[in-house]
């Protein structure tokens, strides 16, 4: 009996210790000092590269490609056709022998067993990539010419990648090679929402992107850079020189990236002068009206017609044609007095006041304001094209949906010519890492729809952390996942967690000027370079003289969140003259500074900032306030700067 009483005795021992074990786990903090505030360390690359302070190093170097590009847009009854020869001088500034080159080939996403329509759910997604018959490029012969010897050869193909096996190795420190390609193929009418075909009352409007191969990115940090395009994941690309020639009908106006060459060989007279007009005024200026369009005064050529355009030290090009267009533009007025001009191209159906007859104001005005505040737009021209595509950006070139209106419309052209900075200026691996140009450009959105006309879309009560509390709690994938592997419910927290990321580090960590200055150094050390997130990291830290690595390891490789709390308030001999002993619990992983709102019952209010390291040794923080009246109310983060997943425990007493 007595064994048995004991094992009794055990048993009821070891339930009490399990239950006392479940308790103490479920009153265990999530938050953990060490792992907030722990070591760092970011990859390195060698042979100096990339620097400590998070800018080129030393020996940085970056390969570079040059493309000469004829193509022509034959519009026929069964379809529509690109028909392209372009000639790629690639330039090969690594240490590295190359014995084989990879080039892109975007277009076969639209073939209908790539990758892209093999992986695009049952019922769709916004890229709703699912092929067609007569998707992809038609590769008809590939040339190469290296160090005066020419040779065909026979490329590999796989999915939308391009390899092409050399016949010698290609030398390295500078040695250039040529390679020829003759290519075609069908505009699909949806592009992966990039690019494509639409039709209005007086013709179709062709938005043509992704439209030659292209080379990839042989860097310092992966070689090859052949990661597939599956339509979510966007472009990393070489800078160069492009010249490129679109033969179109003549009845069509072609606008495209880049400076027009030929304008006295393509536009009548009277647009000849208007085009001049336009290029002094800071009013918005028609090169041809609604009035015009399909008049045959318009375009007195016959046949076809080829538009040249050239553009230099860019990473890619776009243009678009139609009989349809309506074309206007202005002056675009340089920090630095140098001037270049605005335009947009758009179907009757487009136009009005309340829509894009504002497009070029719109354009504009952002490309004046982020070259004021972050770098000078360093090219001669930008177009928006009015068409299928709801909002992509190409360097000098924008696609932009046809039916916005208002705020809708600024909110998509400021976006997409916002991207010119980011990351076609700054030139990040989207493929890889599309936080740094989806977030880093809806970052700076906010401040030109702050600035645009007074703020005339702005909304100053708008608070864009309380938009990303779902996100905070609800996402499965933090941003550092490329985007084919992140959830298609939560890619939108590349663009507005990230956002808010930049807008804490600037309104509640460093400050204005400490924020601006170091984010601006990172754009002009990074500027037509190759930077990756950790560049970044380290230039935020550098120049603003912060270890920020507590913020940026957690926000961008976690999914951990904000919670931070009141948990008491006591008085130092239960006498409120005395001051207050107020005490804070930071409930979740994610650790960040504190903005407390006090309020006393005499009426004084402040707003008492605590650094990020009232945390760094444990999750509870007990300070004395001095307090010369009994508090009527505290409130964390007052202005609802940061995206705190639990808002009633912020104040106390609780409601």
């Amino acid at each position: 009996m007595r064994y048995l009483k004991l094992n009794y005795l055990l048993s009821g021992l070891g339930l009490l210790l399990m239950a006392a074990s479940a308790s103490a786990q479920t009153d265990t903090p999530k938050y953990n000092h060490l792992d907030a505030f722990g070591p760092i360390t970011w990859p390195v690359t060698g042979d100096g590269t990339r620097s400590a302070s998070g800018k080129p190093g030393q020996h940085y170097w970056q390969n570079r490609a040059d493309y000469l590009i004829k193509a022509s847009l034959n519009e026929t009854p069964q379809d529509t056709t690109i028909t392209g020869e372009v000639t790629i001088t690639y330039t090969n500034n690594s240490p590295d022998e190359l014995d084989h080159l990879w080039l892109q080939l975007d277009q076969n996403l639209f073939k209908p067993g790539s990758r892209g329509a093999a992986t695009t759910p049952i019922d769709g997604d916004r890229f709703d990539v699912r092929g067609f018959s007569k998707g992809g490029y038609h590769i008809e012969s590939v040339a190469v010419t290296y160090k005066g010897d020419t040779y065909a050869t026979t490329p590999v193909i796989t999915d939308a990648r391009m390899q092409v096996r050399l016949n010698k190795p290609m030398g390295a420190k500078g040695e250039k090679i040529q390679v020829k390609i003759n290519y075609s193929f069908a505009i699909p009418f949806y592009g992966a929402d990039r690019m494509g075909r639409k039709k209005f009352k007086a013709g179709y409007v062709y938005e043509i992107a992704e439209w030659y191969p292209r080379m990839c990115v042989y860097d310092d940090v992966e070689g090859w850079n052949t990661l597939p395009y599956m339509g979510l994941g966007e472009f990393y690309c070489e800078y160069g020189d492009f010249d490129y020639y679109i033969t179109a009908p003549a009845n069509m106006t072609v606008v495209g990236s880049g400076d027009l060459q030929n304008v006295s060989q393509v536009l009548s007279d009277v647009q000849q002068k208007r085009y001049d007009e336009m290029r002094k005024s800071d009013k918005t200026v028609a090169i041809i009206t609604a009035d015009e369009v399909g008049q045959a005064a318009t375009h007195p050529f016959k046949g076809n017609l080829t538009w040249h355009y050239k553009m230099e030290n860019t990473r890619d090009i776009a243009w678009g044609a139609s009989t349809a267009f309506i074309w206007d533009g202005a002056k675009v007025n340089l920090p630095s007095g140098r001037k270049c001009i605005a335009m947009s191209a758009y179907p009757a159906e487009s136009s009005g006041s309340n829509s894009w007859g504002r497009s070029t104001e719109y354009l504009k005005a952002s490309m004046e304001i982020y070259s004021a505040k972050y770098f000078e737009y360093p090219w001669n021209s930008a177009v928006n094209v009015s068409g299928v595509a709801l909002g992509m950006e190409y360097p000098g070139a924008i696609f932009c949906l046809s039916n916005l209106k208002n705020g809708d419309l600024f909110g998509d052209v400021t976006h997409e010519i916002g991207h010119n900075w980011f990351p076609m200026i700054v030139g990040s691996n989207e493929r890889k890492y599309m936080w740094m140009d989806e977030g880093f450009n809806t970052f700076i959105n906010e401040y030109s729809t702050e600035k645009f006309n007074n703020g005339e879309y702005f909304n100053s009560k708008g608070r864009p952390a309380n938009g990303i509390v779902k996100f905070m709690t609800t996402a499965k994938d933090p941003l550092m996942v490329a985007p084919e592997a992140m959830g298609l419910n939560d890619y939108g927290q590349y663009y507005n967690k990230t956002a808010v990321g930049l807008d804490i580090l600037r309104n509640v960590v460093l400050g204005a000027d400490r924020f601006d200055y170091a984010f601006n150094q990172y754009i002009k050390h990074w500027a037509f370079k190759h930077p990756l997130p950790y560049d970044f990291f380290r230039a935020m830290n550098d120049a603003s003289g912060e270890d920020l690595n507590w913020f940026f390891k957690p926000w961008f490789f976690t999914t951990d969140k904000v919670d931070q709390a009141v948990e008491s308030v006591k008085y130092v001999k239960d006498n409120p003259a005395n001051g207050a002993l107020i005490t804070l619990v930071n409930k979740e992983k994610l650790a960040m500074p504190v903005d407390l709102k006090v309020t006393q019952t005499n009426g004084k209010t402040e707003i008492l900032h605590l650094p990020v390291n009232v945390w760094q040794r444990e999750g509870t923080w007990t300070f004395i306030y001095p307090s010369t009246a009994t508090i009527q109310s505290l409130e964390i983060d007052p202005d609802h700067q940061l995206p705190d997943v639990e808002r009633r425990n912020n104040v106390w007493p609780a409601k």
